[in-house]
């Protein structure tokens, strides 16, 4: 990370623009703020290497461009030209040019694209087939969907990452909020180092699926049913945030005794949540039905559901101190660690995240699973006591060079 950056960032403050994805704010309440220097380079060399033993694998790098007043753009098939594309006249058109990059052979060396600033970006990977990618009427951009079967890239085996790329820096993250498929690996070349994010290994992904189908064994609980199959064998595994979404039956009443245990405790005890930002600690307890923070705001006990997603009532995704409150409950909901904790997160131990038999498992799993317990695992994997990350990020104002590899290092 280069010192010239004023703070470190969040993926949800860098996507909050993007569509067809549900982005929160950021954990802490404060904005990149822009340099009278830039001193990023126009283009950045991204390096895109397959090592998931197809050679048939294609790379979608889309974004909003700044130099276009924020439209959507994406770089074509040759790695180069971007296509910026029209508003049509009905809704669901396709794109009417090729941006399906290629990827080489494993083996045969990285497939090089030029990467242009970029606003609120993914980076889309697919094996043995092109996604598809849908235009609304007034330059809406409908991304793929795993959690609508109908949805034309359902049956295709896909993920994706994040970044921004600017004037200030780029900023990329490893993301298992939506979905865990395909392995991708990032590292970063900079003017002051190499930064690597290892994310999942090769047989990531059936080594998530095999927990979570313990875990289910052993609890009887729903998280098997996370996973999607194909003829036979596992395409993805959901997170619990959409499986939920898409059938309601899941994980019925998961966190209501944990939420009540916490809610009795704290009608006794003052729950400390250092805000990490101007606004300094919030304190608060319980009173009547509610978790009050003088002078600020209060919550409502929160559903399983919004536990999972981190932004359905009673939690706010401004950012502001509420917003900046809700991060924090969030994360030590989905980490079990508010019985524990009064001081959050300053007095975390991430040794005790996890360690109830009712949590987040999903979480746990993934975190257990990549190699260096790096990356987004719900929206708030971000709070964390000062000196610890979790996120799986690369960010750096001097960037040389950009791989990404998928499939596993």
């Amino acid at each position: 990370m280069t010192p010239r950056h004023h703070r470190p960032m969040s993926r949800r403050k860098f996507l909050a623009a993007s569509a067809g994805a549900a982005l929160a704010a950021p954990a802490v309440a404060w904005w990149l703020e822009s340099s009278a220097n830039a001193s990023t380079v126009a283009t950045l060399p991204l390096d895109l290497v397959n090592t998931t033993g197809s050679s048939t694998v294609y790379a979608y790098v889309l974004g909003r461009d700044p130099a276009a007043g924020g439209n959507w753009a994406f770089v074509q098939a040759d790695g180069s030209t971007l296509h910026h594309p029209p508003s049509p006249a009905n809704d669901q058109t396709p794109l009417a040019v090729d941006c399906a990059i290629a990827l080489n052979a494993p083996g045969a060396g990285p497939r090089r694209v030029t990467l242009p600033h970029l606003d609120s970006g993914r980076i889309y990977f697919s094996v043995g087939d092109k996604l598809t990618f849908l235009m609304n009427r007034g330059g809406g951009l409908a991304l793929p969907s795993v959690s609508n079967p109908s949805d034309p890239n359902a049956a295709i085996r896909h993920d994706f990452c994040e970044f921004t790329f600017n004037d200030d820096q780029l900023y990329a993250n490893i993301t298992f909020v939506d979905m865990v498929s395909l392995p991708i690996a990032f590292r970063l070349e900079t003017a002051e180092g190499t930064q690597t994010v290892r994310g999942l290994p090769s047989d990531g992904l059936s080594r998530v699926a095999g927990a979570l189908r313990a875990q289910s064994a052993a609890d009887g609980s729903d998280w098997s049913r996370l996973i999607v199959s194909k003829n036979g064998a596992d395409l993805r595994v959901l997170s619990p945030n959409l499986a939920i979404r898409a059938n309601s039956s899941l994980f019925a009443g998961y966190f209501e005794s944990y939420v009540d245990q916490v809610w009795s405790k704290y009608r006794s005890t003052d729950l400390r949540i250092d805000t990490q930002f101007t606004w300094g600690t919030a304190v608060g307890r319980v009173t009547g039905d509610t978790l009050a923070f003088p002078g600020i705001g209060s919550f409502a006990k929160p559903s399983t559901l919004a536990i999972f997603s981190c932004s359905d009532a009673p939690f706010t995704t401004g950012n502001d101190v509420m917003g900046n409150l809700s991060a924090r409950l969030a994360a030590a909901f989905n980490r079990t660690t508010l019985l524990d904790n009064p001081n959050q997160p300053d007095a975390e131990d991430p040794a005790a995240f996890y360690t109830r038999p009712r949590t987040n498992h999903y979480a746990r799993i993934l975190h257990s699973t990549t190699p260096d317990r790096l990356g987004y695992a719900f929206p708030y994997d971000d709070v964390h006591p000062a000196g610890v990350d979790f996120e799986g990020k690369v960010q750096s104002g001097t960037p040389s060079r950009f791989t990404i590899t998928v499939g596993g290092l």
